[in-house]
């Protein structure tokens, strides 16, 4: 017979592999596998596709986690996890560059500027968080996955996906609600800072995509 201690820490495990995949650092990388293979975009060379994917990864995920262990390993961090809110600045400070960096790539490459502003937009949430997390917390997990529901529906209303993106768009906002419990579960943020972390990532890429893409 499983006990409520037994099931509570199924749940945690559950919960930590779920904020485990769908990391903040790893939305940009799914949002572009989503816009060159589920977008106008997939007619683009597999190629070109696949070297634009790993780009984007290699930027704003790759790179941010070398940075955050070598932090940890000289002391500058204690947790890989960044659990103290006075540990997050340098950090922080490296994925906002990275973030950049992946915005301005796209536009080097001359991705639609639709794409392009999905990053910029990715961009202005990370620089909110980082600023609302100096004296407050807002969850970085939501604010990723709210720019990627954005980015679908933007999408789905500009008629750019290659098939409806409706279900798509279902899955994703599934998906924001899972993650946003596993974040409950494991004790991470409130309901409100959930919230209002998925709220910032959404709106900030679809302002990005609508006014400027």
């Amino acid at each position: 017979m499983i006990t409520r201690f037994g099931i509570n820490k199924i749940l945690a495990g559950l919960a930590r592999f779920v904020s485990s995949i769908l990391t903040p650092l790893l939305m940009p990388t799914y949002g572009a596998i989503i816009v060159l293979w589920a977008s106008v975009l997939c007619t683009n060379p597999t190629g070109h596709r696949v070297a634009v994917t790993m780009v984007i990864l290699g930027i704003t995920c790759v790179l941010p986690m070398i940075g955050i262990g070598v932090l940890h390993h000289f002391g500058v961090i204690s947790d890989k996890r960044l659990g103290k809110s006075s540990e997050r600045h340098i950090p922080y400070a490296i994925a906002l560059a990275c973030y950049t960096a992946a915005t301005f790539y796209l536009n080097h490459v001359h991705s639609p500027m639709w794409f392009t502003m999905f990053a910029a937009g990715g961009t202005v949430a990370l620089l909110i968080t980082a600023l609302v997390n100096i004296k407050w917390k807002i969850s970085a997990h939501l604010t990723g996955i709210g720019g990627v529901v954005a980015l679908v529906y933007q999408l789905h209303s500009m008629n750019l996906g290659v098939f409806t993106m409706k279900w798509l768009l279902c899955a994703v906002i599934l998906l924001a609600g899972v993650l946003g419990t596993a974040r409950l579960i494991l004790k991470c943020h409130t309901v409100m800072q959930a919230i209002l972390g998925f709220v910032s990532g959404f709106t900030c890429v679809t302002l990005a995509m609508k006014l400027f893409g």
